[in-house]
């Protein structure tokens, strides 16, 4: 499932566009995931990236009490290069 409604914004971008409509970002960014958090279902948020390209947010869901599915399935797209986080370097 989607994470986010758009790719990373950059940093400090107060601002993001959605369905054409600039909307604050902050609080838009996190509209796809809060339902199922509110819910309780496991999720693991993984970043998707082409290259040269911000990364696109989306979400593992597993039933319920299946945490170490979700987790498993995030590990397979980080091995198969699929997704990927860089740690960042202060």
């Amino acid at each position: 499932m989607p994470a986010t409604p758009c790719s990373a914004p950059l940093i400090g971008q107060d601002m993001i566009e959605i369905d054409g409509a600039p909307v604050p970002s902050r609080p838009y960014l996190g509209v796809y995931t809060q339902p199922l958090s509110f819910i309780g279902l496991p999720i693991v948020a993984v970043p998707l990236r082409a290259p040269g390209e911000l990364p696109i947010g989306v979400q593992i869901v597993a039933a319920p009490w299946r945490e170490s599915d979700a987790l498993r399935a995030a590990r397979a797209l980080e091995r198969d290069g699929v997704a990927s986080a860089e740690v960042a370097v202060s």
